[in-house]
């Protein structure tokens, strides 16, 4: 079995600074997550910013070349760039991360879904917010499409492509595949493939086994054995289905972006806490954990020396 590769999605752009005091939200709070989840043994860190002051998603430069820049002076951990952003950020606003610092990896969200959260503050019993932005955030996904439409996904594919970007395709439903097979056979993107499938989200796949492996075959049914894949889910289903995952021969993120838990009732302190638990269910299975230059190979990454931070 090829060794797994482990992705911490360190602070997203789901939970909000009620939800946990140890969600990060500065950039050196970002970044110290990062480096404490590649020191755990992830090959890979997936990094959203957030204002410093409030805590909301953000598409700030300076946050992000701050962040960045710390973690590459401490490791050599790859690092994923989100394009998907916040709530409500224009496409102009998602993509610019990427001419701007040209990393070795970013998400390519692979189509519109109706991304909800609404549900979720109830979910948690959540009466009261530490900041004014944080209740309307979830209050207005009830009518929110988180937009990816053929004319963008074949804009990011070419901006991603000018600048040695390597897209992990991020598969929320199953028409997804289709769609990365269609911009590949376009040439908008280059296989192998990398896709990681997205469980859980409301308006979208459940975490199921059964989707799993649904998601799986239909991947092999595209593109034979030219692809890579990964999982992630949301909430409780995080360790069950990347345990799964690992089982099936794939790679796995976990993080504070999906999940606030690094177990049944016990609230994470950092995404390290997550990545520490998939690696003990790793070596469990006997699955050997790729380092971030084994990834780089597996996923046919430039390397970070060709990176802009």
């Amino acid at each position: 079995m090829a060794k797994a590769i482990i992705t911490a999605a360190i602070t997203g752009s789901i939970h909000t600074p009620t939800m946990s005091p140890y969600l990060p939200i500065t950039p050196e709070q970002i970044a110290e997550h990062a480096i404490g989840a590649y020191e755990a043994g992830a090959a890979v860190v997936h990094i959203h910013v957030r204002n410093p002051e409030t805590g909301q998603p953000v598409s700030d430069m300076n946050c992000f070349g701050e962040v960045l820049t710390t973690v590459k002076s401490k490791c050599n951990v790859v690092i994923n760039t989100t394009t998907g952003g916040g709530l409500g950020m224009t496409n102009e606003e998602r993509l610019k991360v990427v001419p701007t610092f040209k990393p070795e990896l970013a998400s390519f969200n692979a189509g519109s879904i109706n991304f909800a959260l609404f549900d979720i503050p109830e979910r948690m019993g959540i009466k009261e917010w530490k900041y004014p932005w944080e209740k309307p955030y979830f209050e207005t996904t009830k009518d929110f499409i988180f937009p990816n439409t053929f004319k963008s996904l074949e804009e990011f594919g070419r901006i991603f492509e000018e600048n040695g970007t390597k897209p992990e395709a991020e598969i929320y439903d199953t028409a997804m595949i289709n769609t990365v097979a269609y911009l590949a056979k376009q040439g908008y993107l280059k296989k192998p493939v990398y896709l990681q499938f997205v469980l859980g989200i409301m308006g979208a796949m459940p975490a199921t086994i059964q989707n799993l492996v649904f998601l799986y075959e239909t991947a092999r049914h595209n593109f034979g054995d030219d692809f890579v894949w990964s999982v992630c889910a949301a909430g409780r289903d995080q360790l069950p289905m990347c345990t799964t995952a690992l089982i099936m021969g794939g790679n796995v993120r976990v993080g504070m972006e999906d999940s606030l838990y690094a177990g049944k009732g016990i609230m994470a302190r950092s995404s390290a806490d997550q990545v520490e638990k998939i690696v003990r269910i790793a070596s469990e299975l006997s699955i050997d954990i790729a380092t971030p230059d084994e990834a780089r190979q597996i996923l046919g990454l430039k390397g970070l020396d060709k990176v802009n931070y």
